[in-house]
């Protein structure tokens, strides 16, 4: 069918444990440098134009990763239906699905951004963002939403090659606009003076220079994945497939984001200090959850192709390798928090405000040990996804989304932001529950071979 590219790894035959691993290194540090687009924006913006401005940034981040969640579910539905046809060797298939994904893609990317221009402020104001900072939260957000469709073509140009075992380029292109977003972030906040907007345009168009680099990478080197003519004829029942997976994954990574925007809220009614403080402390976070985060794409990837070639022996195994490593990486990264947690958050925020440190470092240190619980829920969640089960995961989603409404609602107005630091720990659990119990029990799992 196809001769591998040497940064290709092969996840239908071999080791898993190692196999895994190596695929999700370069995912993790593509996570990291992704990561950084919006984390210098954090301390840049944190150290030049003070605290209120990063708390508008801080407000704005939920409407944000709503409809960016939303559009990212869509693309990994997408890639999971391309990965099971190379696990299949079906390469007219293969070549569909990608078309699919563009097509699918540029009218998702359409629809979201005319929504994002109507319903921006309203919604920023449904969070109660403060008055205070709600028009710096409406620049900084609305200017990166305005072109989401960039962001959405780089993470489905590297989805696509993530699919046939490629996690090494993608890593290679984010590098160099990673490097190229910090300097912009310097020149446009600190040496124009364009306050948050000059943070949000910054990372468009370094974001921008990532996806020509995927895009020419693929027309050089991996032409089977570039389709015809006739590939893009509509396949009824190809594209119903992509349709509900990938809106499977959206709905859910949009209940997701959704629990986070409720809880938002309730953060929001806590003073701009608390705000920052949980600001800087979830960007701390996102940095110590890539490692989980990166094996999800490996289970995502060797999960999809060994069900498209009926390996599902190597699916038990795979999954039982996750979990280990999830176990491995939650101890180093609670170690790591109870060290280092102020000294992180000070330098990250750009701030030596009591509330601040303390608020963060009492998140951090509540969260850290239950990132395992959390590897739990991602890993899990996936494979039943790459698996064909499309409705078990929502419920997960759907756990999150009522336990932060309660939580929000009952528990924050008494407890304060002590109720903001155990509100996702604890409904993690319970998520986690669900789709362990979901997952083991299903019949190709169950069967290790029997579909």
């Amino acid at each position: 069918m196809y001769k591998q590219n040497h940064t290709e790894i092969n996840m239908l035959d071999g080791p898993i444990f190692s196999t895994m691993v190596r695929f999700a290194i370069p995912v993790l540090f593509s996570s990291i440098f992704q990561q950084l687009y919006n984390t210098m924006d954090t301390v840049i913006v944190g150290h030049t134009l003070g605290e209120t401005a990063l708390a508008a940034i801080g407000a704005a981040t939920p409407a944000y990763d709503l409809l960016m969640g939303f559009a990212l579910g869509i693309g990994s539905g997408l890639s999971i239906v391309t990965a099971r046809s190379y696990g299949s060797k079906d390469e007219e298939t293969l070549k569909k699905s990608v078309s699919g994904a563009l097509v699918i893609g540029a009218v998702l990317t359409l629809v979201l951004t005319l929504a994002t221009r109507i319903g921006l402020m309203p919604f920023l104001k449904l969070l109660n963002t403060p008055e205070d900072i709600l028009q710096e939260a409406y620049e900084y957000s609305s200017c990166i939403m305005l072109f989401m469709g960039v962001t959405f073509a780089y993470n489905l140009c590297s989805g696509i090659l993530r699919a046939v075992g490629d996690s090494v380029m993608p890593l290679i292109f984010l590098i160099i606009s990673s490097v190229l977003n910090i300097v912009l972030d310097l020149w446009f906040i600190a040496g124009l003076g364009m306050g948050v907007r000059g943070a949000a345009v910054a990372t468009v168009l370094a974001q921008a220079i990532s996806v020509v680099l995927c895009v020419l990478y693929v027309l050089h080197s991996v032409r089977m994945l570039i389709p015809e003519k006739r590939h893009f004829r509509p396949d009824g029942k190809l594209y119903a497939e992509m349709l509900t997976q990938g809106g499977s994954m959206g709905l859910m990574n949009c209940l997701v984001y959704a629990g986070t925007a409720i809880l938002q809220t309730g953060i929001n009614d806590l003073g701009y200090l608390v705000i920052a403080g949980h600001t800087a402390a979830r960007k701390l976070c996102s940095f110590s959850m890539m490692p989980l985060s990166a094996m999800i794409a490996s289970v995502n990837t060797f999960v999809s192709q060994n069900f498209g070639a009926g390996k599902y022996d190597r699916i038990r195994k795979a999954m039982k390798a996750a979990y280990l490593y999830d176990a491995i990486v939650t101890v180093l990264i609670t170690v790591a928090v109870y060290a280092f947690a102020p000294a992180m958050l000070r330098l990250i925020s750009g701030s030596s405000e009591p509330v601040i440190i303390e608020n963060g470092s009492l998140y951090l240190k509540v969260a850290a040990p239950a990132f395992f619980v959390l590897g739990l829920i991602n890993d899990t969640r996936t494979a039943l996804q790459a698996i064909g089960s499309k409705v078990l995961p929502l419920f997960s989603s759907i756990i999150e989304l009522i336990g932060k409404i309660l939580f929000v609602s009952l528990l924050v107005p008494h407890f304060q932001y002590l109720a903001v630091v155990f509100c996702e720990p604890v409904i993690w659990c319970f998520m986690a529950a669900e789709l362990v119990i979901a997952f083991w029990m299903d019949p190709v799992v169950r069967g290790a071979g029997k579909k």
